[in-house]
């Protein structure tokens, strides 16, 4: 992080009475119109902002987090701090990460009455393949101090929808549930079935790791700006039982990108390009017959434990 105010701030002190939200979406439009204008802030295509604007999907993004004030909730994408102050009421402890200066701001004076919410300036991720460790490390701290269950609550910006799902899950951190807006089209691949073109290595990752489900597809005109493609409130639940069962998670999370990276390959070849030693086709095929595999196959009519059954083959 390279600015001052990435450092953990206080986003207030409690004692005033929390202000009504509007009621209708077309005013929820106009009054975001008017703060946006009013502070000269626009929302940035580049950084995937699009500010959910139906209240209705608001509070079932809420609701179905079952929050209580044994909860910590992580929030990405903080926007103006509308979505954070319902969490602060029913949560224990928020803590929002907002990468856009001006936003971060604004989400610091909406949520100044709550003294259960921590911001920071600063981007969740070191890169596409790991969360900031700066976050994390301080994500820790607050779990220890508060023994509460954590919990990810996001209208994720599109652009970092999946890396921080992916990487989030991929952490040592103890999610216990993630209920997440995100684009229909990723949603879908959380989900798929082997056999269909949404099933690839995200599928696999996540299915591997925790179970998924599609709660509500979202319209464009429920969010402003309104993004080109529908999107989906996803509940994703971690399972430790799943996590136990894979032996070596980054060597698994490795080997299902290679292998997805030719996906239209049948198995043989496929494999021989991800799993990056040299093997002739007679070994392969030994391998692949011996553990019940066709090497004429293709990848995605696995099954997830399929893939690992592969894995270990391949791996031993």
């Amino acid at each position: 992080m390279s600015d001052d105010r990435e450092t953990l701030e206080p986003a207030g002190t409690s004692g005033r009475e929390t202000k009504a939200a509007p009621t209708s979406p077309r005013q929820t439009l106009r009054y975001l119109r008017n703060l946006l204008e009013s502070r000269g802030l626009r929302a940035k295509n580049k950084l995937g902002q699009s500010f959910l604007i139906d209240l209705n999907i608001l509070e079932l993004l809420v609701r179905n987090a079952h929050l209580t004030r044994d909860d910590v909730v992580l929030e990405v994408g903080s926007g103006t701090g509308s979505l954070t102050a319902r969490l602060a009421s029913a949560a224990g402890r928020v803590f929002g990460v907002e990468l856009d200066q001006g936003f971060y701001q604004l989400a610091c004076e909406n949520t100044a009455e709550f003294d259960n919410v921590t911001l920071i300036c600063g981007d969740i991720l070191a890169n596409k393949n790991r969360l900031n460790p700066d976050v994390v490390k301080r994500l820790e701290q607050l779990l220890e101090e508060t023994g509460g269950r954590l919990k990810l609550v996001s209208n994720l910006p599109y652009v970092v929808a999946t890396p921080v799902i992916t990487n989030a899950l991929l952490s040592d951190l103890p999610f216990e549930l993630m209920v997440v807006t995100i684009q229909w089209e990723v949603a879908e691949r959380l989900v798929a079935v082997p056999g269909t073109k949404d099933f690839g290595s995200l599928t696999i990752l996540v299915q591997s790791l925790a179970d998924a489900s599609i709660i509500r597809r979202i319209p464009p005109q429920a969010f402003w700006p309104r993004p080109k493609v529908d999107s989906a409130i996803v509940v994703i639940r971690p399972s430790p039982e799943k996590r136990r069962q894979i032996r070596d998670l980054a060597g698994f999370h490795r080997f299902i990108r290679n292998l997805y990276l030719h996906r239209r390959k049948n198995l043989r070849r496929a494999l021989k390009a991800a799993i990056g030693r040299s093997i002739g086709k007679a070994e392969l095929d030994a391998v692949l017959n011996q553990h019940g595999f066709d090497p004429l196959g293709r990848a995605e009519q696995l099954t997830v434990a399929d893939h690992y059954r592969l894995w270990q083959a391949i791996s031993t």
